[in-house]
């Protein structure tokens, strides 16, 4: 199979988001545009003034949720399509029916399953009953957020990390398959069956196949399209100029969507939030260990099989990408059906809620942690 050259892989899927030229790692921060160098403090920012202006203007809230667009509100809808377009427009699609064709591929999606849809929501399940055992509904709403698996926050963490964008996309595509498929049985199981819990919950299998077509699949086919017609058609292939006069400037709106996001999110629960902190701050407590243990794991048993063989069948790529898959969570629909089944005011929705506010700063650690460790840990590239 032939292979990208080192300039066209760092081009597109190095550590820099916005798209940059080939440097030294050790030059890399400075690459780097300002508004991803300082992509913490701008998170921790849309947090505090989405909370801040939801608490101090009653008004905001409201207005915020007014209008739905698959059972979520259209700005936060808007904001998530803006977030995922720029990510899948950068994936390699002409290379994917080769890479199909790879036992070794097949495997590592055999692992992302395993990962995704049986250890990390049994997981999350033991931790909301040990942090939660009084508290029923906290329970339920941990429990969607653990069945939920990641199709598009991943896409962020993976191309801040310098992960594989195409491993990425093709366990994006497994995961959203599976998630319309499990999600509901996996969610009424849990919550009726492990939990016996009393409510009256009814996960139709329509509001999650809704929820994956439109987050996933709009900005996926946007992608795809936009890639074969600008760059085979208008570039004629030239990935120089595509990357020069395309994707450096329309990288950085992944960012600017997902900061929108993150400031409409909580500005549109800020009350519910600021209202009930004990609940949210007995919600955070096993939300931080789960993500913790779910990556630590994932990045030990991806090492353990990267030295399985005479060559990095794991290198640091796909140990980054898997890493973060299995640790990160699909929020947007767990709100989204917790809404749905619970109500907006109700805890289930309250928890679901608190997961992003959790998530979202503890990827982005582990997401430093990565790039720290691989230089220390001489983490090779995958092969």
């Amino acid at each position: 199979m032939d292979r990208p050259s080192d300039d066209e892989k760092n081009l597109e899927n190095g550590n820099c988001v916005t798209g940059c030229d080939s440097a030294p790692a050790a030059s890399s921060f400075k690459q780097l545009s300002f508004l991803d160098r300082f992509l913490a403090i701008w998170i921790f920012l849309a947090m505090a003034i989405g909370i801040i202006l939801g608490y101090f203007v009653p008004e905001t809230s409201p207005a915020l949720q007014r209008g739905k667009f698959v059972d979520v509100s259209i700005p936060i809808a808007v904001g998530l399509l803006i977030m995922m377009y720029p990510i899948l427009v950068k994936v390699r699609y002409e290379m994917l029916p080769r890479l199909l064709r790879l036992r070794e591929l097949w495997i590592q999606i055999f692992f992302s399953v395993i990962a995704n849809w049986v250890i990390a929501p049994l997981f999350m399940l033991a931790l909301s009953w040990a942090f939660l055992p009084d508290r029923p509904e906290l329970r339920e709403g941990l429990i969607l957020v653990g069945v939920a698996r990641c199709i598009a926050m991943v896409l962020i963490w993976t191309d801040l990390a310098g992960g594989d964008g195409e491993y990425c996309a093709m366990l994006v595509a497994f995961n959203s398959m599976l998630q319309i498929v499990l999600f509901a049985p996996l969610a009424v199981f849990y919550i009726r069956v492990v939990s016996r819990s009393s409510s009256s919950v009814d996960i139709s299998y329509e509001v999650v196949a809704k929820s994956v077509a439109v987050f996933l699949g709009i900005p996926l086919a946007a992608a795809v399209v936009t890639r074969f017609v600008v760059l085979f058609g208008i570039f004629k292939g030239d990935i120089d100029r595509w990357n020069k006069n395309f994707v450096r400037w329309i990288a950085p709106w992944s960012l600017i969507g997902l900061l929108f996001t993150i400031l409409v999110l909580f500005a549109s629960q800020s009350r519910n939030v600021v209202g009930k902190i004990t609940s949210v701050l007995r919600v955070c407590a096993p939300l931080v260990v789960y993500f913790l243990m779910i990556f630590a794991a994932s990045v030990w048993a991806c090492r353990l099989l990267g030295h399985g063989g005479k060559r990095a069948r794991w290198g640091y790529e796909k140990t980054a990408t898997q890493s973060l898959t299995a640790a990160s969570n699909n929020f947007e629909l767990a709100i989204a059906v917790a809404v749905a089944c619970y109500g907006a005011g109700s805890e289930q929705a309250l928890a679901a809620t608190v997961g992003p506010l959790v998530e979202v700063p503890v990827l982005l650690a582990l997401v430093e942690a990565l790039k720290w460790l691989k230089p220390r840990m001489k983490w090779e590239d995958d092969e």
